[in-house]
């Protein structure tokens, strides 16, 4: 089984995606990954600005459906993967090409999203409340080539609310796969 995670910043696909991979064995791929990585080639600063920047502009010079395309490839002989980060329509198309495939939205209200981002205080994170906000407008794009989460949200074919503990996160994902 292939299941690809959207959400907004902080919802939760990390810890499901964790839970995926020490439970039930999932391969994890992160686009993010991809887009660090490229950074890193660029010498660019990990920040969340510079990738968005560099995912939009791999989606305009190389389709918008680029970064699924490399994960669809990098993933074809592993049996059950989770994918994290699709955050445009067309890398999720690119997914469903996998007759497995199963797209997951993960959701949690704006202001527990804002405290799970100052708790775990990543490099790339917003800083002030008011960035955090920005940061997530950047998201929202309707241009095919850049990101568009409430698109890829809406494709969703499960939705998961994580607005509670881990223990009511897990036992939403076992009612997913069961």
């Amino acid at each position: 089984m292939l299941i690809g995670l959207t959400s907004r910043n902080a919802a939760g696909k990390d810890e499901l995606a964790r839970y995926l991979v020490e439970s039930k064995g999932f391969v994890y791929f992160s686009l993010s990954d991809l887009l660090r990585a490229e950074l890193a080639r660029r010498g660019l600063e990990l920040t969340r600005e510079n990738l968005t920047m560099v995912g939009n502009e791999l989606r305009l010079e190389r389709g918008p459906g680029v970064l699924g395309e490399l994960a669809l490839r990098a993933l074809a002989a592993v049996p059950d993967a989770v994918v994290v980060s699709l955050r445009n329509p067309s890398e999720i198309e690119a997914l469903r090409k996998r007759p497995d495939f199963l797209l997951v939205g993960v959701d949690a209200p704006v202001e527990v999203r804002w405290q799970r981002v100052k708790s775990r205080a990543r490099p790339d994170d917003a800083r002030t409340y008011e960035q955090f906000l920005r940061q997530e407008q950047a998201e929202l794009s309707g241009d095919p080539h850049q990101q568009q989460l409430e698109a890829c949200f809406r494709m969703a074919d499960r939705v998961v609310l994580n607005d509670g503990s881990l223990e009511e996160l897990h036992r939403k994902i076992e009612e997913l796969l069961g």
